[in-house]
């Protein structure tokens, strides 16, 4: 049976399956892939799992080898020419007008071409760009526009939560993020709330999505009559995080209680 192993590219993002064949490789090992483009270097996301031969994805590419220090050096002294690149399409999209922020820029493994990564708000002609670059650097160029999530993958950062960004962090983490996930959890539904340095929503708040539809699944409704431990009353709050509910009890008093310790006395519940 086919050897998958799920192989992403320098800032993560997208996760590709190739061939591992024999290799024995684990997640993290640096890999030499044979892609559509030619050769690349990338790192394994997860150990290979085999799969049935009627499963396994069409035109699967193989694993070349796993990177070996000849291969690591040559990814580095792509540095130089990458910084050069930046430096001067800045340089270049100043010269032209174009108003843009180049995100990165990445040679190829074998050498030769540049991708050049840029963002911008509005939709961007870059042919002339990418032809004086290319005049100026001596290869061939490609200029690419992004989004803001794909930018803040490449430059990375820290969230507000102090940690360094879902996006660069996560590879293959790309399920698209909807106003609906804030609002099942009750957060509110202010931008400056939850949305993240690429002023898009934060890509946390599709983690709990599930645990939060769960929850509200087995919880009742706010309003439900209810009777529990400390007594009868009627639900006026969920808590998703502690699996409970704050119940009033009548005469200025609530309790909060454990979903599974709450019964269900019927009656109409308030909207």
């Amino acid at each position: 049976m086919p050897r998958i192993a799920p192989v992403a590219f320098r800032h993560g993002g997208k996760v590709y399956d190739f061939d591992a064949g024999d290799l024995d490789l684990a997640a993290g090992d640096q890999v030499v892939v044979d892609t559509t483009h030619g050769h690349d270097l990338g790192f394994v996301v997860a150990a290979p799992r085999e799969v049935p031969a009627d499963e396994a994805p069409r035109d699967l590419r193989p694993v070349l080898r796993r990177a070996t220090d000849d291969d690591l050096a040559a990814a580095a002294a792509h540095r130089e020419t990458e910084a050069r690149a930046r430096a001067e399409c800045r340089r270049l999209a100043a010269e032209l007008g174009l108003e843009l922020k180049v995100v990165e820029a990445r040679e190829s493994f074998t050498g030769g071409k540049l991708t050049v990564s840029v963002y911008a708000e509005d939709r961007l002609e870059t042919r002339r760009l990418a032809q004086r670059l290319a005049d100026a650097l001596g290869r061939r160029v490609e200029i690419r526009q992004v989004s803001a999530r794909d930018q803040s993958r490449a430059v990375g950062g820290y969230g507000p939560c102090g940690r360094s960004l879902c996006c660069a962090t996560f590879a293959g983490d790309q399920q698209p993020v909807s106003i609906r996930m804030a609002k099942d959890q009750d957060l509110p539904l202010n931008p400056g709330k939850i949305s993240g340095l690429c002023g898009r929503l934060m890509c946390c708040l599709k983690y709990e999505h599930e645990v939060y539809l769960e929850f509200r699944r087995r919880a009742p409704k706010k309003g439900a009559a209810v009777r529990t431990p400390a007594g009868e009353g009627r639900v006026v709050d969920l808590v998703a995080t502690s699996e409970s509910v704050v119940v009033d009890l009548g005469d200025g008093r609530t309790a909060t209680v454990r979903v599974d310790e709450v019964e269900p006395l019927g009656g109409k519940e308030q909207r």
